[in-house]
C-alpha cells in the first residue's frame, strides 16, 4: 500500500498533472465567463433582433399544466452559442501561439572533435591523440 501511495504522489507531483489542473480549473471560470456572455448579452441582443422572443423560453410542452414535460430547445440553442464561442476563442489563442517565434535551442559547444590523423573521436581538449599517438595541431 505504501508503494501505490508513493507512486500516486509523484504522479500528482509532476508538473503536467498540475498544468492540466490549472487549465481545468481556468477552463471551468472561462466557462462561467462565456455562460455569462451568451446569457446576458447575446441572448437578449438576439432577442431584440427577433423581436422580443426569448430563447431561453421556447419550449415544446408535453401536456397540459406546469407538471407537463417540455423539451427545451432554447436552452440547447444557448448552449452551441456557448460551444461555439469557446471553440472561437480557444482558436484564435492557439491560432495567436502558433504565430509566435519558437525558441531556438542554443547549440551546445563540441565535447568532442575528430583527430586529423587517425579519424577517432577524441576530447575536445586533447593536445595528443589517445589512438595514433599524433601530437594535434592547435586550434585558435
Amino acid at each position: 500500500m505504501k508503494s501505490f501511495v508513493k507512486e500516486f504522489k509523484e504522479f500528482i507531483s509532476k508538473g503536467n498533472v498540475m498544468d492540466m489542473a490549472v487549465g481545468v480549473i481556468i477552463g471551468g471560470a472561462f466557462t462561467a465567463i462565456v455562460t455569462s456572455l451568451v446569457n446576458d448579452i447575446i441572448m437578449p441582443l438576439l432577442s431584440l433582433l427577433t423581436g422580443g422572443l426569448d430563447f431561453s423560453e421556447l419550449c415544446i410542452k408535453f401536456g397540459e399544466g406546469e407538471e407537463a414535460a417540455s423539451l427545451n430547445y432554447g436552452a440547447f440553442i444557448a448552449a452551441v452559442i456557448n460551444f461555439l464561442l469557446i471553440a472561437l476563442v480557444i482558436f484564435i489563442i492557439i491560432k495567436a501561439i502558433n504565430k509566435m517565434p519558437k525558441k531556438k535551442k542554443e547549440e551546445e559547444a563540441p565535447t568532442t572533435k575528430e583527430c586529423p590523423f587517425c579519424h577517432e573521436t577524441i576530447s575536445i581538449k586533447a593536445t595528443k591523440c589517445p589512438h595514433c599517438i599524433s601530437e594535434l595541431p592547435t586550434e585558435e
